[in-house]
């Protein structure tokens, strides 16, 4: 006879050690003890005898529990034991309840570490911290849908107007993702779903001067800034070098080579992860042999004022132009690669490929192949050298600089 709602409510245990059974059919019986009420399912597998635990009333009800003894009889139908599925679906959600999206992202950042500058490193975890842990960080990686990720992080993101800053995390939840699929902890990228969902991204210029005689008040403004050294310092290398802002302030002394003037960036260093080389005209060696006395017995050419264990902010430069009376929208750290690009191009004639190279932009030969990090570097020493002495000549106001002839590419 089956069960019913008010008997399984209303049953009293009889005070036996063993408890009281109570059968509702294939198998399942409501087993009453002092402790509470219990639903079992006894079954055979494997021609042994089982019992599995279909949960505890009242938590699970009479329905509930018929419902769970039809989904073992279907198991025990295509021959699974229900107990060994029962335990492997309670180990996938204590994993799945381990592998976070936090977890996953903090490990990934652990791993990937090298590849990144500290200073990007620094920034992305400040990304995950502040923009994705608060509201998807708890969730199992199973669990995260692509409407988790649009609606939870990138349209917050989009609707406070950091449009740009929407399609940077986005891609990082991406490569959180794919390290995930390779660790078997999802079965895909679910970023890979939102590629039309984002604002468009506006393209980002940096501010950059790019007329001769503003070039001429620039470098003048430079000259006269006084500060502390290793600042006038980065401030005159920057038209001179026209490295990336980054790249200039994680400079180490060991990468530097006076005699020989060059300096050689190793490839985890720079943007596109190639070995790099910048000739450096007497002008820089200059300013970095006078600066050598100060900064020499450290690792960083540019250290940190607070600490000579890190490198200097990434907005010394910046705040060293703003304070010369150059705003963001004028002249900016990144500008000073633009003004050379332009003006070696346009004005001086040098070939853009020598340009293009030194920016260390991917230069092609003519069999496509990409030229590697010493290619035309005499060549390219004599060009850097007439960039800082046309610098100079801009500085000291020189009414008539001649213009080479532009050479053909």
């Amino acid at each position: 006879m089956a069960l019913t709602d008010t008997f399984v409510r209303q049953v009293k245990p009889t005070g036996k050690a063993i408890g009281d059974k109570y059968a509702d059919g294939a198998g399942m019986y409501l087993l009453v003890k002092t402790a509470g009420k219990y639903w079992r399912m006894d079954y055979t597998f494997a021609g042994k005898r089982k019992t599995l635990a279909l949960g505890t009333y009242p938590e699970v009800s009479l329905a509930k529990a018929r419902d769970r003894r039809a989904a073992a009889r279907e198991l025990l139908a295509d021959g699974i034991d229900p107990s060994a599925a029962k335990r492997e679906e309670k180990r996938a959600r204590a994993d799945a309840a381990a592998n976070t999206f936090e977890a996953v992202a903090r490990e990934w950042l652990g791993k990937t570490a090298a590849k990144r500058a500290s200073g990007t490193q620094l920034k992305v975890k400040t990304w995950l911290e502040k923009d994705v842990f608060p509201f998807i960080g708890k969730m199992p990686m199973s669990t995260i849908g692509p409407r988790d990720i649009l609606e939870r992080v990138v349209r917050k993101l989009e609707a406070r107007g950091a449009i740009d800053t929407a399609h940077r995390v986005k891609q990082l939840c991406g490569q959180v993702f794919r390290f995930a699929v390779v660790s078997g902890l999802a079965e895909r990228d679910v970023t890979a779903d939102l590629s039309e969902a984002l604002a468009s991204k506006a393209t980002k210029h940096f501010a950059a001067i790019t007329e001769p005689k503003r070039v001429g008040d620039l470098m003048r403004s430079i000259h006269a800034y006084s500060g502390h050294p290793t600042t006038v310092a980065a401030l005159k290398l920057s038209p001179l070098l026209f490295v990336r802002p980054g790249e200039l302030r994680t400079a180490e002394w060991a990468e530097i080579d006076l005699d020989a003037a060059e300096w050689r960036i190793a490839g985890p260093k720079m943007k596109m992860k190639v070995d790099h080389v910048v000739p450096l005209a007497t002008q820089a060696v200059e300013i970095l042999r006078n600066l050598h006395p100060i900064t020499g017995h450290g690792r960083f050419v540019f250290p940190s004022i607070r600490t000579g264990e890190r490198p200097m902010s990434e907005n010394t430069i910046n705040a060293a132009l703003r304070g010369m009376g150059y705003s963001a929208e004028v002249h900016t750290a990144h500008g000073f690669r633009a003004t050379a690009r332009t003006i070696m191009d346009e004005v001086l004639g040098e070939r853009v490929d020598f340009i293009e190279h030194q920016l260390s932009h991917t230069v092609k030969d003519a069999n496509g192949r990409a030229y590697n990090r010493t290619a035309h570097l005499p060549a390219r020493q004599e060009m850097m050298q007439r960039w800082a002495d046309y610098l100079d000549k801009l500085r000291i106001g020189a009414d008539a600089i001649p213009l080479k002839p532009r050479q053909m590419t």
